[in-house]
C-alpha cells in the first residue's frame, strides 16, 4: 500500500511526538509499504540517521525565518498549514495514495480537506489523535480566556469527529476522543519500543565514562522536551528538593530547549547534582538510558498523551518514576514507582524509594526489560495495516 502521512510539524525533532510519526511509518516501511510524510520546510532529516526510503517531502520556504523546532503553539502555523495543504494536494494528485494517515488535529483537518477534494477516489482516512487540542495550548499557556477556550473546543470537536477511523496512544485520550465522535471507532496504538537498539553496550561505567556522567552516582535520568506541560518545573523542584539530603543520587536532563533549564540549574547552584545532556539526538537516546539507574517521567495527564519514553526506559531495563496515570499502569505494571499526588514531596518520595532500596530497584528493572517485549512499533505497524485493509475493502 501507499500512505500519505500528513504530519503538521518541523518533522524531524528528536521529541516524542515526532518519534511515534517515524516509528510508525518505519514499521509500515518494514512491512513492505510505501510511505510519503508532508511536513513543514524544517526538520532533521530521518535519511542521514536512519537506513529508510521514505519520502519526506516538504512545503516550501517562504516563512524562511521560522525556525522553531520545540512543541507549542504558533499563530504562524495558520499559514504553514495552508501551505501543507497544497503540498498535500499536490502528492495526493500525483501519487495516488491508497491511504491518507493524519498526525495531530491539525493533520487530521488537512487530511480530510483533501479527501473531499478527491471525493471520488473514495480515500478513506486515519486520525491519529496524539493527544487532547485544548489542552495541549493550555499546557504550553495559551487559550487564557473562557471565549478563546470555547472557540478551540468547538474545532477540536469538529476535527475530533472527522476520519474514517481514529487511533490514539492513551486510554485517556481514547476516552476524550470516543465522546466527541458519533460511533465507537477509536483504537489504541500503543507507543513501542526498538529492542534492538539496546542490544549490547551495557556496561554502565564504560558508557558513563564515555558520556562523562559521574561515575559513583546513582544516575536518575529524564529524556524529552524541557518544557512545563512535561512535568520539567516539578522535577526541577523536586531536585531542589533532594539536593542536600540525598547527594549520592545524580540527575541527568536531556533534551531541549535547554536555556530554561540551564538558567534555573545556575541560579540555585545546582551544577554539582545535574548534567544537562544537550542535544539528545533519538539514535543516541537508548546508550544515555543504558548508563543510567532510574527513569522519570513527571508528565501528569493534562494533555491525556502516552509517554513514549518509558518505553525506552523499559527497555534500558530501568526502574521508573512517574505518575499514578492508566497508561503508565498499562506499561509499567510492577515495574514503576508512582507518584499518586503531583506534588514535589510525592515524587521525591518515590525516587528515595528507588534510590535507598538497590535490590527493589534492580528488580523492577528486570521486570521493565521484559515486558518492553510486548511493546514493539512492528506490532503497531500490524495494527495500521489491519486498520488500513479493513477501511480499503469498506
Amino acid at each position: 500500500m501507499h500512505i500519505l502521512m500528513i504530519a503538521p510539524t518541523p518533522f524531524f525533532a528528536d521529541r516524542g511526538t515526532h518519534i511515534r510519526i517515524l516509528e510508525e511509518a518505519l514499521a509500515l516501511e518494514k512491512a513492505g509499504n510505501t510511505v510519503t510524510i508532508a511536513t513543514y520546510h524544517i526538520g532533521n532529516e530521518i535519511n542521514n540517521q536512519f537506513h529508510t526510503k521514505i519520502d519526506v517531502r516538504r512545503i516550501r520556504w517562504w516563512l524562511f525565518w521560522y525556525r522553531k523546532l520545540e512543541a507549542g503553539a504558533d499563530w504562524q502555523k495558520i499559514i504553514l498549514n495552508i501551505f501543507l495543504v497544497r503540498k498535500a494536494f499536490f502528492l495526493a494528485r500525483t501519487q495516488k495514495p491508497d491511504i491518507i494517515h493524519g498526525h495531530l488535529h491539525e493533520g487530521v483537518l488537512i487530511a480530510w480537506i483533501i479527501q473531499k477534494i478527491f471525493f471520488w477516489r473514495k480515500l478513506p482516512v486515519v486520525a491519529d489523535f496524539h493527544g487532547s487540542l485544548v489542552n495541549e495550548m493550555k499546557s504550553h499557556g495559551y487559550l487564557k480566556t473562557q471565549t478563546l477556550q470555547k472557540l478551540f473546543m468547538f474545532v477540536e470537536k469538529t476535527v475530533s469527529r472527522r476520519g474514517d477511523f481514529a487511533v490514539v496512544s492513551s486510554p485517556e485520550n481514547k476516552a476524550h476522543i470516543n465522546s466527541m465522535r458519533k460511533k465507537d471507532d477509536v483504537h489504541i496504538i500503543s507507543d513501542g519500543v526498538n529492542r534492538h537498539h539496546f542490544e549490547g553496550g551495557t556496561d554502565k561505567q564504560m558508557l558513563r565514562k564515555r558520556m562523562e556522567l559521574p561515575q559513583e552516582k546513582i544516575l536518575a535520568v529524564y529524556t524529552g522536551a524541557l518544557i512545563a506541560n512535561k512535568g520539567i518545573d516539578l522535577l526541577l523542584d523536586v531536585i531542589v528538593h533532594m539536593r542536600y539530603e540525598y547527594p549520592q543520587v545524580h540527575f541527568v536532563l536531556a533534551g531541549f530547549p535547554k536555556e530554561g533549564v540551564e538558567k534555573f540549574v545556575t541560579q540555585q547552584k545546582l551544577q554539582k547534582s545535574v548534567t544537562i545532556v544537550h542535544p539528545l539526538k533519538y539514535k543516541d537516546m537508548p546508550q544515555l538510558c543504558m548508563a543510567c539507574d532510574i527513569g522519570l517521567d513527571p508528565k501528569n495527564d493534562t494533555t491525556q498523551q502516552a509517554s513514549g519514553k518509558i518505553l525506552n526506559y523499559m527497555g534500558a531495563g530501568l526502574s521508573v518514576v512517574c505518575f499514578d496515570r492508566p497508561t503508565n499502569r498499562r506499561y509499567l505494571a510492577d515495574g514503576g514507582y508512582y507518584a499518586h499526588k503531583e506534588t514535589v514531596e510525592e515524587f521525591s518520595e518515590q525516587i528515595i524509594n528507588a534510590v535507598t532500596n538497590k535490590e527493589e530497584r534492580e528488580k523492577k528493572g528486570k521486570i521493565n526489560k521484559e515486558r518492553a517485549q510486548q511493546f514493539s512499533w512492528d506490532q503497531s505497524g500490524k495494527e495500521l495495516i489491519k486498520i488500513y485493509k479493513d477501511l480499503c475493502q469498506r
